[in-house]
């Protein structure tokens, strides 16, 4: 056993250093894009020509990693070619791009895709095999998420738990506990400090108090659903309106760009971490989460880079925040299970929501944590943010095992078309 532990201690520990130094250079740059953005508001008039320039050079020379962290899950459920070592610098500059001119994205996705085109180039250089080259592939999407977030046990679970609904891959956990672990290390020697989130108090675990969360988690859950929705259903419709790629982000700039002109906009522009610490101190309106929502929609559908988890984040602590008006708990608890749970619902990872939770706010929160974010996953239905995903064990219905989430509409179609024929 020890030579089996010494290796995979030496190949995730680099894989963690180089996603971790990547991700420094990815959050000290997104530092100063979001600092110059606030500075400059004028800056979101050039959106849409960002857009346009990032799509040009996608569709010049990024064609073969434009699917992003689905490309990494893909890669790692049927192996086929190494991830290209450009989706990285790609991901990493267009990311930038996006912030520095005011779409509304986050960071995760980058992180991931980072740390898995990184993790793939050592899995070259090594001449891993088959099945070691997706051990360290999922080693590196852990570490992209340990180190963006600096949640190093929720990224090493994140690994483990996003390549499939209702299945964890056990003979990866020590290379993404090193990676994660590892990542979020070098990234802090770095320099880099990550948002501190408080929550003053929680209250203990009481039925009334149980029942409260088992509702927030539902509303999470169909809040994640409708997002991931949302967003895959808008894409295919800009898609199938607008042919040529580099134009896509170019419309939905322009979009942006002028919803950003009504005023009180201003907070949905960038990551939002501003308005999600402000969630944890104060009351804020509805509409702060659904505003999020409609801005975030738009600048990925139309092709913008960035992730998802961020915004996911933002929306859920300020649904939470509302809900205090009609569920009797604190509003910073609530914020902080929006947070996570919205998240779990959307990309189909309880466990690494709630170990996250736990991370961010406390070992309090964990029983309420852990009850929302079961409930988030189970009402979001067999959706969700990442399409690779396949279903192992399906939440609910009766579904061929390990079909992917984006064949799901197909296989409803077929049964329908099958169920009117035989009536």
């Amino acid at each position: 056993m020890l030579p089996h532990v010494a290796r995979w201690l030496l190949l995730s520990g680099l894989v963690g250093a180089l996603a971790g130094s990547a991700s420094a250079l990815f959050l000290w740059a997104l530092d100063i894009a979001t600092n110059t953005r606030v500075a400059n508001p004028w800056l979101i008039g050039l959106l849409p020509v960002a857009g346009f320039c990032v799509g040009c050079v996608y569709l010049g020379i990024g064609a073969s990693v434009e699917g992003g962290n689905n490309l990494l899950i893909d890669e790692i459920h049927d192996p086929k070619k190494i991830v290209p070592k450009r989706m990285a610098p790609l991901v990493l500059i267009a990311t930038v791009i996006t912030h520095l001119f005011g779409g509304s994205a986050g960071r995760e996705g980058t992180a991931v895709q980072m740390g898995g085109a990184l993790a793939d180039q050592v899995t070259h250089r090594f001449g891993l095999s088959r099945e070691d080259r997706r051990i360290l592939l999922m080693g590196g999407i852990a570490a992209g998420f340990s180190s963006v977030f600096g949640t190093p046990l929720a990224g090493a679970l994140f690994g483990l738990e996003v390549l499939a609904i209702g299945r964890l891959r056990y003979d990866a956990l020590l290379s993404c506990f090193i990676a994660s672990i590892s990542a979020d290390l070098v990234t802090r020697a770095w320099g880099i400090h990550h948002t501190v989130y408080s929550i003053p108090f929680i209250p203990p675990v009481s039925l009334s108090g149980l029942g409260y969360v088992i509702v927030a988690g539902m509303i999470f859950g169909i809040t994640g659903m409708l997002f991931a929705d949302a967003t895959h259903g808008l894409s295919g419709l800009i898609k199938r309106i607008v042919k040529y790629a580099p134009a896509r982000p170019f419309v939905g700039g322009i979009a942006v760009a002028l919803a950003s002109l009504v005023p009180g906009t201003s907070p949905f522009l960038g990551l939002g971490i501003p308005t999600i610490v402000e969630a944890f101190h104060r009351q804020l309106p509805l509409y702060t989460s659904v505003g999020k929502f409609g801005f975030t929609v738009i600048t990925l559908a139309s092709g913008f880079k960035g992730g998802e988890v961020t915004p996911l984040f933002y929306i859920g602590a300020t649904l939470g925040n509302a809900l205090s008006h009609v569920l009797a708990l604190p509003f910073p608890v609530l914020a902080g299970l929006g947070f996570v749970a919205v998240f779990a619902g959307a990309a189909n990872t309880p466990i690494a929501s709630t170990v996250m939770a736990i991370e961010l706010f406390g070992v309090d929160i964990g029983v309420y944590a852990g009850l929302a974010c079961v409930v988030a996953y189970l009402f979001s239905g067999h959706t969700g943010i990442y399409r690779a995903q396949r279903v192992e064990h399906s939440k609910h219905a009766d579904l061929p095992r390990g079909i992917r989430l984006s064949e799901l509409a197909a296989l409803r179609r077929q049964k329908s078309t099958a169920n009117t024929k035989n009536k």
